[in-house]
């Protein structure tokens, strides 16, 4: 069954793999400390989110090019989004008024598609992988994969 792995891109990347039925399966948070690191995890990366059909990203451009040439060569279709795109489907205007309020929007709603996907509850949840967690869930509408964002997330 083919997945749908979401980024947030930075050095510190927030990692959300979705399964064809737009259920969020696992997500995580990894912390690189440099591009070189992170250009030769990218493959392995990848790798064990076979099969990958998907890659969304959101953030660095130039971090951007290296994990979509290394999603092209293991055939998988890369998305881009901005923030303001995924922000804007799946949060409400006075959420994303400042830059603190849609990061604390983005946990609560990120902790709403993890109890309605049945994925493990998280001890903590950075900022980063509930960002990969709402781009995948706007990943996953964008593919086909949902027809509609579940109506028990907020907006």
């Amino acid at each position: 069954m083919p997945h749908l792995l979401a980024i947030d891109l930075g050095l510190r990347c927030g990692f959300a793999t979705y399964t064809a039925e737009g259920r969020l399966l696992r997500y995580r948070s990894t912390n690189f400390g440099s591009k070189r690191r992170l250009r030769d995890a990218a493959w392995a990366v990848l790798r064990d989110e076979a099969p990958l059909a998907y890659l969304v990203l959101e953030g660095d451009r130039g971090l951007a090019e290296i994990w979509q040439k290394t999603a092209a060569r293991q055939g998988a279709e890369t998305l881009q989004v901005a923030p303001e795109h995924w922000r804007e489907a799946l949060l409400l205007d006075r959420q994303q008024r400042s830059g603190a309020g849609a990061k604390a929007a983005a946990d609560q709603v990120a902790r709403q598609v993890i109890a309605w996907s049945g994925a493990p509850a998280p001890t903590t949840l950075r900022h980063d992988a509930a960002e990969a967690i709402l781009i995948g869930l706007w990943g996953v509408h964008a593919v086909g994969w949902l027809s509609a964002f579940p109506e028990r997330i907020a907006t």
